[in-house]
Parts: C-alpha cells; structure tokens; sequence
C-alpha cells in the first residue's frame, strides 16, 4: 500500500493534478489493496487482515445465529468471500450484475425463507435497489463505497416490511 501510494504521489507530483484519471484510478487501486492484495497484485500468496477479521466477524455472527449480507464494490471480492466462505463449508449465495433477473429474485426469496444459508454475498450497485433480503439482520460493508446514499440503500434491504428482527 506504502509503496503504492508514494509512486501516485510522485507522479501526481511530477505531473501535475490535471491528470484526475490517474487520481481516480490509484483512489480505486489503494482501495483494493485494502480490501485485499490479491485485488491489485495477481501473484500475491499472503493473508489480508481486513479478510481475517471479516472471516471472524462472521464466525461470531453466525455462531450468535445471525444472518449476513456483505456488500462490495468489488465483484473480484466477492470472489475472493465466495472462495472462503466454500473452504469453510458455510451456505451461502452471490449475487453480482451478471446475474439473470430471474436467478436474483429466487435467490432474494431462497435467502430469505432458508435459515441453513447464512451469508449473501451481493455487489453493491446490484444490490443497491428493488431486493428486499428481511432474512439478515447484520450488513457488513465490505469496502466503504464513494456514495453514501447508495450504501445506505443498499443496508435498507434488510430494513423493509416484513423485518421480524433488530
């Protein structure tokens, strides 16, 4: 991250701040080196603590019987979760832009009616609207997004009618 971050300092400072592209880009690859290395650097064979204590997080959540969504701006975190949570042998469902409408609608209502799948994995623009998830009752906002008023939205999915617990 360190080294990172020195070099888009250097060459914002060499070449000026005209270049908002390469801003916005080094913004978008810091935050993916803090959800996790892997997202930034294919060869990268280490632990991420943001994932490790996720993955407690979740331990705790599910034996406190909880049920999770977990958004992310990255569809590559999703994956990286996806992976995890199989190793671990715990239900879950990904839902991502790619998925059909039909597949997102009877996974939202297998979710919800299905207490043995613990974890939603959803992109967050996918699931920002239209899902109605009552069967959680903990979001975790993986990578904080740059709108506010989309990731709150997307929390609202769990907070609709029909929501039985705190």
């Amino acid at each position: 991250y360190n080294a990172l971050l020195l070099q888009a300092r250097d060459k914002i400072l060499q070449t000026g701040t005209d270049n908002k592209m390469y801003i916005f880009s080094m913004l978008t690859r810091l935050r993916q080196i803090c959800c996790h290395p892997k997202l930034y650097i294919d060869d990268y064979d280490g632990d991420s603590a943001k994932l490790s204590l996720t993955k407690n997080i979740i331990h705790d959540a599910i034996n406190a019987n909880h049920r999770i969504l977990i958004f992310s701006q990255f569809t590559s975190m999703l994956d990286l979760l996806d992976a995890t949570l199989t190793e671990k042998g715990i239900m879950h469902f990904k839902l991502t832009g790619s998925t059909p409408s039909e597949e997102r609608f009877r996974l939202v209502d297998e979710f919800n009616k299905n207490t043995d799948i613990k974890v939603f994995l959803i992109s967050l623009k996918a699931g920002g609207t239209g899902l109605n998830l009552v069967g959680a009752d903990t979001v975790i906002h993986y990578d904080p997004w740059w709108n506010f008023s989309a990731e709150s939205q997307a929390s609202d999915r769990v907070h609709r009618i029909g929501q039985e617990r705190n």
